[in-house]
């Protein structure tokens, strides 16, 4: 259910054509899970689990933890939501299989004659076939008419008659930009996006949000080390990752240390508190962040925030036992023969004007000669550090930044946006600092590897073996997505190969990739000798290149396969090249 859970993009987007009515039930789907509280609106899955006495958040829980009733039941729920999503859409399908126009799903004359009769909505119908009579109709009724609006979003062929507007120089209509499944109002595509106001995040949604992953989080872990609390954790912030979830990462960060972030009577976070250990409950964690160039650009007011928190933390007259900012903190203090305020800087990024770590850009070159190469460039470029007493300054702080990713246990991102995975492009693994830290501790222990999703109702937090595991099914190996790759011809087969490479980035960064990830690609690709004419015909140069990272996945040891396989890959690398130059 994980890898039917996940939208996947079947081929590439021809812009003016809007998506089929299949393609529209996948994104109405996801959609549908998400309450929103802010409309009154209950996502179906939640008015589903009520119609059997049973609280979704529960059911989530339980199935997370592996309860074998309430696994069934998630599945259960999670077919009855697709089957009523089909059903509105379908009654609005053309013959060929799109929808041009959305019939309304709640005709006054229809009702009429429907509720005379004694029949039941299509949607409802489908629900109670896929098990669950009890589900009430008018309960359903806001969330159906949201999809009904959202299906209008969806279709509308708004793409080339905005580029013409653009082109002429009319006024093209503003949108908000993010993440459709987020927020709907994103859509149609077409229109002039903005993004938000930067002083307004983390929003209270946002913060609700965190501190339910922060929970996650930190049961995950509890459960890993004998109930012990991770003493420091190394998070990575994007930019727009934050303005699609209104700062939800932010905000976790801001949990983990115990600091609460308040807003002024217009809404704009310009402060934070502590947050008291009694009401905490457990110790403050520390934190070492690493901001991304767009972030450091956009956000430079919670970077602020941020900086201002944990000092805040590191100042407090807490036990070190209970405050683990406060601990580090002063041992670097010690350390470095600097104050308590300079040693606790945990905020980090690129210097001004300068943007990512350039790992993912040696990787996808074969630019690098060993790991510790790419490990030096992420604490060279990465190691400036933000300073809210010295406002609009990056220092250099090498030194700080390596000690305190010295102190590192666990290693965290986010997966929040439905439309990007982490094999789509090569910043989540650019950034990532997973072996840095290993090469930094004292005894050499590689840190756990963690990343939420919270691209569903149900977040859930996963190691980063895991989590590539998981996107290595829903994308290079699934035939949905190579097979609709394909049939958008030459650059369907350069994303296939950039798939290949990503995959591989992670081992380079983190060393969590399964060796079976990289044996059934070369089955799917290599060994097939239908599928390896197909990629060669279509795009020889990519088709190079997922063969060079193949034998490259070999040679960095990576990936363990035979010597038939490497000979095999040698052979056809030799022949690749020949076709290329007209040999």
């Amino acid at each position: 259910m994980q890898i039917e859970s996940r939208l996947l993009p079947c081929g590439l987007h021809t812009v003016g054509v809007p998506p089929t009515a299949e393609e529209a039930i996948a994104t109405l789907v996801n959609i549908a899970q998400l309450d929103r509280p802010e409309d009154k609106i209950e996502g179906l899955p939640r008015v589903i689990a009520s119609s059997v006495g049973r609280d979704i958040n529960d059911v989530y829980r339980n199935n997370n933890a592996g309860v074998l009733k309430d696994v069934e039941l998630s599945e259960k729920i999670t077919m009855a939501s697709r089957e009523a999503v089909r059903a509105l859409v379908m009654q609005s399908t053309d013959s060929s299989g799109r929808v041009k126009e959305v019939k309304s799903a709640f005709d006054e004359m229809g009702a009429f004659f429907g509720n005379m009769l004694g029949q039941k909505k299509p949607w409802t119908k489908a629900i109670v076939e896929a098990g669950f009579p009890g589900v009430e109709e008018e309960r359903l009724a806001p969330v159906i008419a949201y999809l009904e609006f959202c299906l209008k979003q969806v279709v509308a062929n708004n793409e080339l008659p905005g580029i013409m507007e653009l082109l002429n120089g009319e006024f093209l209509m503003p949108a908000p930009g993010g993440d459709p499944i987020r927020n709907p109002d994103v859509l149609p595509t077409g229109r002039n996006m903005h993004a938000l106001d930067p002083s307004a995040i983390p929003t209270t949604a946002a913060v609700e949000i965190s501190e339910q992953v922060v929970e996650k989080l930190l049961e995950k872990l509890a459960q890993e080390n004998d109930g012990a609390f991770p003493e420091s954790i190394a998070f990575t912030l994007w930019g727009t990752d934050n303005i699609k979830t209104y700062g939800e990462s932010l905000a976790q960060v801001l949990a983990l240390v115990g600091v609460r972030p308040v807003a002024d009577s217009i809404g704009r976070v310009n402060k934070v508190e502590l947050i008291p250990l009694e009401e905490l409950g457990r110790p403050r964690i520390d934190v070492v962040v690493s901001c991304s160039g767009v972030f450091r650009d956009l956000f430079i007011n919670q970077m602020n925030l941020l900086d201002r928190g944990i000092k805040m933390a590191a100042e407090a007259d807490e036990p070190p036992e209970m405050n683990f900012v406060r601990k580090h903190a002063m041992e670097q203090a010690e350390e470095m023969g600097v104050s308590l305020r300079d040693a606790a800087a945990r905020v980090f990024s690129n210097s001004a004007g300068s943007y990512s770590a350039n790992v993912g850009l040696a990787i996808e070159n074969g630019g690098w000669e060993d790991e510790s190469q790419l490990q030096e460039q992420f604490l060279t470029r990465k190691g400036f550090a933000f300073n809210a007493d010295k406002p609009g300054m990056m220092e250099q702080q090498a030194d700080l930044f390596k000690s305190a990713l010295s102190k590192v246990d666990v290693t965290f991102q986010n997966l929040d946006s439905s439309e990007i995975s982490i094999t789509d492009v090569s910043h989540y693994y650019d950034s990532d600092p997973t072996k840095v830290v290993q090469g930094l501790r004292n005894d050499g222990k590689k840190p756990m590897s963690l990343m939420a999703d919270t691209t569903t109702a149900n977040a859930q937090v996963r190691t980063l073996s895991e989590t590539v595991r998981l996107d290595a099914r829903t994308k290079l190996l699934n035939p949905k997505f190579y097979e609709g790759m394909l049939s958008t011809g030459y650059e369907g087969v350069r994303e296939i190969q950039k798939r290949l490479r990503n995959t591989m980035g992670w081992s380079a960064t983190a060393g969590e990739v399964d060796n079976f990830v990289f044996e059934d690609a070369n089955s799917v690709f290599i060994e097939d000798a239908e599928m390896q004419q197909r990629l060669l015909d279509t795009n020889p140069n990519a088709f190079r290149d997922m063969v060079t990272t193949f034998l490259e996945a070999n040679g960095r040891g990576y990936w363990e396969t035979s010597e038939e396989n490497i000979e095999r890959l040698q052979e056809l690398y030799a022949e690749v090249e020949d076709r290329i130059e007209g040999v």
